[in-house]
This record gives structure tokens, sequence and C-alpha cells, in this order.
């Protein structure tokens, strides 16, 4: 009997981790199903560019997948029962139930209004393809001269504004921060980003807290109020919400608690990885959301998960920072080092070298969904019965 591994969500994480787990067991003691629902990949790393009318590329699953022997099931994950090992979906044949022995968790996250009066009915969202596509179709409504405010200083903030303000100079475009203009940069960071922003004509509202969201403005703390025929909010991200309706030990932001190898500390057959884990980094710090996070976590839940099925060896890979990569615009860039547990180091590398870095990038994140295992040659291993028993049972590390 085929041990049956359902991966939830494909995102990079997810996408990952399925691939990987294909390529490392064989196809004849492992089943491996991937639920989502969409049928092509989105790289959410782009999605500001999206959102400021450029077209992507489109790559369905079933090529990025093709020959692995990852079963795709587009369906909508609705519940997720740890007790009874199963997943309830919703999909073109209805609702159904999908019975695992171990699961990976990468249902992700979406946008968080984090409960700002007025952003849920009035603000937009880049989060992920269909708040995309929307703002799309409302930022190319706009006449010339028209506010649009984005809301947060943080990556997805910056990407968009830069991207945005290239994209149509017509526009007058403002950020507002909590804090300083990327107070987290090195001190050369923090210059170029500067002299981007300020080349682009964004204004820059720093140390400002939106305190509400209006069909035309947005209110701050302290009681300004800012023109906005459109606000894009990109504060942070929530985690989808299934998890914290599980029995599954989870984090008052309700991510998943693993260990080093992506296992949940309450239900050793369920992995966690990207934006719905809980991991801690160097120094035990909690690694961000992000896809510089949720790639090398996927690596390593689907290398454990292969290591307690076949019997071998359980990766001890840290998982670790190197750079922040943050494209402004199409001509700009900027590529800050980091330290293992992701503080900024006075080396970065600016203008047009750290916009094909980041484009580079980018690109790499999309192969490594078609090539989980880095494009070397893996040799699929079998499944050891006892340890699969084991694992599946009680969760022993074998």
């Amino acid at each position: 009997m085929q041990h049956r591994i359902v991966v939830l969500g494909a995102g990079y994480a997810g996408a990952i981790a399925a691939g990987r787990l294909a390529k490392r067991l064989r196809r004849e003691d492992v089943a491996v199903t991937l639920v989502n629902a969409e049928p092509d990949f989105v790289e959410r790393v782009r999605m500001h560019q999206l959102a400021t009318g450029q077209d992507l590329r489109l790559r369905p699953f079933r090529e990025m997948l093709g020959g692995t022997g990852v079963e795709l099931k587009l369906a909508q994950v609705t519940g997720v029962d740890v007790e009874r090992r199963s997943v309830a979906v919703t999909g073109a044949n209805g609702a159904e139930e999908l019975a695992y022995d171990t699961l990976v968790y990468a249902l992700g996250s979406g946008w968080n209004a984090q409960g700002v009066p007025g952003t849920a009915e009035h603000a937009h969202e880049i989060a992920g393809r269909p708040g995309a596509l929307r703002l799309r179709e409302r930022l190319a409504r706009l006449d010339a001269g028209q506010p649009v405010v984005v809301v947060g200083g943080g990556l997805t903030g910056l990407e968009f504004a830069t991207e945005l303000a290239e994209a149509r100079p017509d526009l007058d475009v403002a950020l507002a921060v909590r804090g300083g203009l990327g107070d987290w940069l090195s001190p050369k960071g923090r210059r170029h980003l500067r002299k981007v922003v300020d080349g682009l004509g964004i204004t820059v509202h720093e140390h400002t807290a939106v305190t509400e969201v209006a069909a035309d403005r947005v209110a701050t703390a302290d009681g300004t109020s800012l023109p906005a025929a459109v606000t894009v909010w990109t504060t942070g991200f929530a985690v989808h919400p299934i998890s914290a309706a599980t029995a599954l030990e989870v984090t008052d932001a309700g991510q998943i608690v693993v260990d080093a190898t992506m296992r949940s500390v309450s239900h050793p057959d369920v992995y966690a990885v990207g934006d719905a884990a809980m991991a801690a980094g160097p120094g035990d710090k909690p690694l961000r959301m992000s896809c510089a996070s949720g790639t090398p976590m996927a690596w390593q839940a689907a290398d454990a998960i292969a290591a307690r099925l076949t019997g071998g060896k359980l990766p001890n890979v840290p998982l670790r920072y190197f750079n922040q990569c943050i494209s402004l615009g199409r001509r700009e860039g900027l590529i800050q080092y980091v330290t293992a547990d992701d503080r900024a180091v006075r080396a970065a590398l600016t203008g047009r070298s750290a916009a094909v870095y980041k484009e580079l990038v980018c690109k790499g994140a999309a192969w490594a969904v078609a090539n989980p295992t880095l494009g070397m040659p893996t040799r699929r291993r079998g499944v050891v019965r006892d340890a699969a028993r084991t694992d599946a049972a009680v969760g022993t590390t074998v």
C-alpha cells in the first residue's frame, strides 16, 4: 500500500516540497498529491509588476511538475482534521475528503488589514493574483494627477510604490510608513532608496500611522488626512485561518509551531512550510514570511520526510539569510546584504546591477519549483515499510 503524502498549497514552498518528495521517493511506494485552487503557479514576488500593468508568463503546473509523479488536485481546502488524518476540499466534483499518512501544510498567507477601520472596504492588496488584478483594473481607470497612497514601508510597499511611480509618472504616488524610510537598511541602502524614491517623485510620509481608510482618503494618527483615489495596503501578511481551527499547536498569529525539520511539535505526521509555519532560524529568531524562508523550509521538510520514510539520515542544514532583494522599478534595485539572522550589514549592491540581480532571483525562484532538487540527478529511494508504519502511527524518527 502506498504511503499517502498530501501537500496543501502550491506556492513556492508547497510546490517545491511536493516536487522534491516525488523525486526523492519511489512512485510505487508513495503517492504525492498537491492540492491547489489554481492550475497555474503564481509568482507572488511579482504581484507588484502584475498590478502596475505588466503581463506575466503563465506557468501551468501540468508543465512545471510534468513527469515528477505529483498528482495535482485543483480544489479549495475547506478544513483539516488532524485527528482523523483527512482534508476536506471542494473542487469541480464537489466536496470530498482526502486521507493522508503525511501532511505538508503550505497554505501560506494573505493580506492583513490589521483591524484598521475602512481597510477591508476601501483598500486594495497585492498579496495574491486576484487582488493584484483588481488593483490593475482600478489603476487603469485613474486619470493623470490622481493620488495613490501606499500604506506600509516594507519590501512589498517599496516595490509597489516604485514600480507604480515608474510605470505611471502621471499619478501622484505617496508612501506612508510607520518608521523612517528603509530604517532597517544599512546607511548605503537607505541613501540609495531615498535617491530612487525622490527621483521617481514619490512623496514619503515617515513616522505616519494610518488609522482609517475611506474611499477618497486615509486618516493618520496625528490628524492628517491624505487624499487617495486608491489606497494600497501592504503592512504585512496574515496566515490562512484553517490552521487555527485545527488541533495543531499554533502561535497567536495562527502559524503552526514546528521543529528544525519543519515537523509539527504536536502532530508528528504533519509538516508545515512557508508563511504557515513558525520556525526558528539563527539565534532562535523566527523566520520572516518570505520566499527566502519558504524555499529552504520546503527543502528541509521534504528531505526530512524522505529520510524518515526510507531510514536515511535526517537533514541538519541551518536555515539562514544572506540578503534582502528589493526591486525599485525595472531599472533600479537594492540588494541589502544581511547577517544569518537577517540584520543589515554595511555592504549593499545598488543600481542597475541590483535590478538585474533581483530579476535573476525571481527567475531562479520559479525555476526551483520545476527543479526542486536544484537540477541535480536524484536516486529515488524505497520506503522502509516498518519505518512508514511507525512514522504514520506515532511519528518516531527513523
